[in-house]
């Protein structure tokens, strides 16, 4: 499990994006995305919004998936085992890097074909507490043709990243604008953010 937890802090410490190609083990992101496609079918997913509290905006021009947020109250077994690998991650970041995260929210997402996510920072601009921006993929046999890949903007170069399931992908909330590009097909991960 460290060696997991190194791959995304050696690779945020090297070029500010920390990639783990197998975070999260086939086993569990089945499991994972067949709670999601449940949720689907029975319409608990609902349109992603732009902005927090009273500034809150939904857009299809600015985004277009559909999310459910998880929540340890759910008491689900293979949303519990994320949880627990989330948990021991922060645990491992505050002793090893002291990043003094307190707590983490994290939602389902889901892209359905033709959807997109425009070039944006994850931290509010009038709420500093997400520092740390988590992608875990849900997405069995993605191939390049699916597109729906995660464009990271850097100085020197940007980063183009496969959403391929059991990549977790670790980075600065208000420091890398990143964009969802068009996917050709049903893209599925979980979305979140360590918070101070």
């Amino acid at each position: 499990m460290e060696a997991d937890f190194e791959d995304l802090i050696a690779g945020f410490l090297d070029d500010g994006i920390g990639i783990s190609e197998h975070f999260l083990s086939d086993g569990l992101c089945e499991h994972l995305a067949s709670n999601l496609l449940l949720l689907h079918e029975d319409d608990e997913l609902k349109p992603a919004g732009t902005g927090n509290d009273s500034l809150l905006k939904h857009s299809q021009l600015i985004r277009k998936d559909r999310i459910y947020w998880l929540d340890k109250e759910h008491n689900d077994p293979y949303e519990n085992l994320f949880f627990e690998k989330m948990d021991a991650f922060v645990a491992y970041l505050n002793a090893t890097c002291y990043a003094n995260i307190q707590s983490y929210e994290f939602h389902y997402s889901l892209y359905e074909a033709g959807d997109f996510y425009v070039k944006h920072l994850d931290q509010f601009k009038d709420n500093a507490s997400r520092q740390y921006s988590m992608i875990s993929y849900l997405n069995p046999d993605w191939v390049g043709k699916d597109g729906g890949e995660l464009l990271v903007y850097q100085t020197d170069a940007n980063q183009m990243i496969a959403p391929t399931q059991g990549k977790t992908v670790f980075f600065k909330s208000s420091v890398l604008e990143h964009e969802v590009l068009v996917t050709n097909g049903r893209r599925m991960s979980i979305a979140g953010w360590l918070k101070k």
